[in-house]
């Protein structure tokens, strides 16, 4: 029977994980919040193995920066840093190569191997040491030797940095993912077959930090997917051992969007706050407006007191978004940031966005939005719709003209448009 709580201690040394193979990470079971974004009860891991053959031995991803002393102190009990041939930097964040420039101090002689869309990355971190480095880009055909084992590497950018890839151990069958196939959760014992239930973890890592790279996660999953592995050795939490194809089975079912009704029409979403009730009438009009269109379906969702994670889902199905707010304190409403900031966990990218409100003074928060969405990569062909109070019904005929608009360009009937930052800063 499993303990009720999963264990925060590591292993003393080095763990064996296949043949030749050893775990050399870092356990931080205190961390609560990952990058900013991410909260992470559980803490997590930093894994790093070392993989050993006839000819040598490869470190692959280190640790975090200040939990370097027990990864040098695992490495030493099952290597020499003289034997020591490539060190493999699959991704580049900090808590992946905290590490490297000892590492590299130690162990000179060694040749660092990682994807091209690594090297700036690299040359930041080393600095002036990055002249004398052996260093080798590799990409997806690249292979190295050990003797008996090697080593070939797979590009799969964007999961969830540019510079991302795997390593793939075919003698052994292990399959090297880096933060593929991760989840912050820290259990010394390692192994998913052993820790405690994380699917929870699991998903939520899935969810917070590779939602956004749908596209790239399927990708990196068709390039994999044909490898023979017994194992799956990701840089965040439990190895995967017992079922990994059924953690590929879980992560391509979280990266593939829900397929949207077998239909032709264009969906439009509509969400406002209004403080009182200005925008509420101008969402309604512009709702009314757009739905006098064939082929659009539109939805209004007041977002005061609603809880905004359900409704990413149908914002990523969605064809177009359109966000009211009233300007107050010369700012959009709190509600409305948190609704944008949970936008960059989801696929934003060419959806076509739109901004309107009612102001009192100055009416700022239109632009913001707008702004906002942009740096979102949505298109905008329509400049924001601003009224000053409550609008006349001249303003709401405007506002049925706007949703129209929205809904001609979703359908292909208006002309493609998108405004710019120029455009915004003049109005």
């Amino acid at each position: 029977m499993r303990p009720a709580a999963p264990r925060t201690t590591g292993p003393e040394g080095a763990v064996p994980v296949a043949h030749g193979v050893h775990w050399i990470g870092a356990l931080d079971p205190g961390l609560r919040s990952f990058d900013v974004i991410l909260k992470t009860a559980n803490g997590t891991t930093y894994n790093s193995y070392l993989v050993r053959g006839t000819e040598g031995v490869a470190v692959i991803d280190t640790v975090k920066a200040e939990f370097a002393p027990a990864f040098f102190e695992r490495l030493e009990a099952v290597a020499r840093y003289d034997e020591i041939r490539y060190i493999v930097l699959n991704h580049l964040e900090p808590d992946h190569t905290g590490a490297v420039p000892e590492l590299i101090r130690r162990a000179p002689q060694a040749e660092i191997l990682l994807s091209p869309r690594g090297l700036p990355m690299l040359r930041a971190l080393l600095g002036e040491a990055f002249a004398t480095a052996q260093v080798k880009p590799v990409t997806t055909g690249h292979a190295v030797s050990l003797g008996n084992r090697s080593l070939a590497f797979f590009n799969t950018p964007y999961v969830h940095w540019p510079d991302t890839q795997c390593t793939w151990l075919p003698e052994e069958r292990v399959l090297f993912t880096c933060d593929l196939f991760g989840s912050h959760f820290c259990d010394g014992r390692l192994f998913e077959d052993r820790v405690d239930d994380f699917r929870h973890a699991f998903d939520n890592y899935f969810d917070r930090i590779m939602r956004p790279f749908r596209s790239f996660v399927i990708s990196a999953l068709d390039l994999i997917e044909p490898l023979d592995f017994a194992m799956i050795a990701p840089a965040h939490g439990p190895i995967l051992r017992a079922a990994p194809r059924d953690w590929l089975a879980r992560t391509r079912a979280l990266a593939t969007p829900r397929t949207k009704a077998e239909t032709a029409e264009k969906v439009l979403l509509i969400f406002y706050v209004s403080a009182y009730g200005a925008t509420a009438q101008l969402a309604q009009a512009i709702h009314d407006g757009a739905e006098e269109e064939e082929g659009v379906r539109v939805s209004l969702f007041d977002l005061e007191g609603a809880d905004i994670g359900p409704f990413l889902d149908l914002i990523e199905e969605a064809d177009g978004l359109a966000i009211g707010t009233p300007t107050i304190n010369g700012d959009a409403v709190r509600t409305v940031w948190d609704l944008l900031a949970r936008l960059v966990d989801i696929e934003t990218r060419g959806k076509m966005g739109a901004a309107f409100g009612s102001y009192g003074w100055s009416g700022e928060a239109v632009r913001l939005v707008e702004t906002r969405l942009q740096g979102l990569k949505m298109r905008l062909p329509e400049p924001g719709l601003r009224v000053k109070l409550h609008p006349s019904d001249e303003e709401l005929e405007e506002g049925r003209a706007f949703g129209r608009r929205l809904a001609q360009q979703l359908t292909g009937r208006a002309p493609p448009r998108e405004i710019d930052f120029a455009e915004l800063a003049a109005r």
